[in-house]
Formats: structure tokens, C-alpha cells, sequence
């Protein structure tokens, strides 16, 4: 027979803690993608118009992040590179793990957007005078981001909830503080039932920007 009591005060009362929490999880995996696109458009252009050792690295960095699981990377950084001396703090595992996953994802989605450019682009703005640096910034690479907006929006909603593996290296995280807190109280249920509420807005505000920036920026 059902006889669970539910206990919301102590939930009610860390609610602050939690949602100071879920405001480092919105930090950490936007600065994340920040870095994960920076990175994403180097490896998509050495995949694309390079040979040799870089684009080795480049491909071995895109096949090792879409096809191992998020955990094991995470890991990689959190105990893998000790066994050579090199110890991170839990924020920088987890800012290093989704970086190198977002990267590894997001080359691809902009190694498609490039390809999606017909090259005729790319000769035209060379005929005018431009270098291939200009022609990439000025013509090639704002097309890209309109091809790949969706797939990056997607990818920080993404990046947002693979942050909750945190908690397994010692990451206090939104999920990680209501692990903390839930152990601490024993009010399992409560806990995350609204830790699930908090990543849902989370989500929900990141998707709604997403649409307001979109309509702002794509309006022609």
C-alpha cells in the first residue's frame, strides 16, 4: 500500500542552494559551447581544407567525441590525465569534457554547413579583392551559422543536461547538489522532482532565446 509522505519545507528551504546550483550549470555549459564552437569551426575547416597531421587530430577528435560515451570523456579528464600528474578541479573536468564533446559534435554539423556553400561564393568574394580570410569571415562563415543554428541550439540544450554527469566526479552542479542534499535529508523524491522542474525552465528559457535571437537575426 502507497503510504509515502511527502515532506516539501526542507526542498523549499535549499531551493535558493538549487537554483544558485542550476545557474552554474547554465554557466559552465555555455562557456562550454563558447569554446566548443571556437573549436568546432577550427576542425571543421582543417577537415575540410587540409591533409597531413592536423587533419589526423582533427578527425581523431571528432570520432573519439560522437562515438564514446559522454561518461567515459568525462572521466578521461577527471582521472586519465592523473595518471600523468595532471589533476583538474571538478569545474575544470566538466567544463573540459563537454568542450571536447560539443567540439567533436559540432565539427561535423559545420564541416556539413561549409559544404552546403556553393563555391562559386567563395570565388566571387576572391574576385572582389577579398582575402580568404575575409571571404570566410564576411561571406562564408555567417551562412554556416544560419545552416547550423538549429543543430547548435540543440547542442547547448544538450551540453546543459549531460552537465548533470558532474556529480560523479565531485561537481556540485545542480544535479550534484541535490545529491548532497537529498543524502542529507532522505527526501529522495522532493528533491528531484524539483530538480527536474529547475533543469525543464532551464531548457525551456535556453530554447525560447534560441527563437528570439533566431527572429532577430534571420529575419530576411
Amino acid at each position: 500500500m502507497f503510504d509515502y509522505n511527502f515532506h516539501w519545507r526542507p526542498v523549499m528551504r535549499d531551493l535558493p542552494d538549487l537554483i544558485e546550483a542550476g545557474l552554474l550549470t547554465l554557466q559552465v555549459a555555455s562557456l562550454a559551447m563558447i569554446l566548443g564552437i571556437l573549436i568546432a569551426l577550427g576542425l571543421a575547416l582543417i577537415r575540410l581544407n587540409m591533409r597531413g597531421p592536423l587533419n589526423w587530430i582533427a578527425t581523431t577528435w571528432v570520432e573519439f567525441a560522437r562515438n564514446t560515451p559522454a561518461l567515459f570523456q568525462l572521466f578521461f579528464f577527471g582521472f586519465g590525465l592523473g595518471a600523468f600528474g595532471l589533476h583538474l578541479s571538478p569545474y575544470a573536468i566538466v567544463l573540459a569534457g563537454l568542450t571536447f564533446n560539443c567540439a567533436g559534435y559540432l565539427a561535423e554539423n559545420f564541416r556539413g554547413g561549409f559544404q552546403a556553400i556553393p563555391e562559386t561564393q567563395m570565388r566571387a568574394a576572391r574576385s572582389l579583392g577579398m582575402t580568404a580570410t575575409q571571404a570566410y569571415l564576411r561571406i562564408v562563415i555567417p551562412q554556416v551559422l544560419r545552416i547550423v543554428y538549429h543543430p547548435v541550439t540543440n547542442q547547448m540544450v544538450w551540453a546543459v543536461l549531460m552537465s548533470s554527469l558532474g556529480m560523479l566526479v565531485g561537481f556540485r552542479e545542480l544535479s550534484g547538489e541535490t545529491q548532497f542534499f537529498a543524502s542529507r535529508t532522505f527526501r529522495i523524491f522532493e528533491y528531484f522532482a524539483v530538480t527536474a522542474v529547475i533543469y525543464y525552465v532551464i531548457v525551456k528559457i535556453i530554447l525560447g532565446a534560441s527563437r528570439l535571437l533566431a527572429s532577430r537575426l534571420f529575419r530576411y
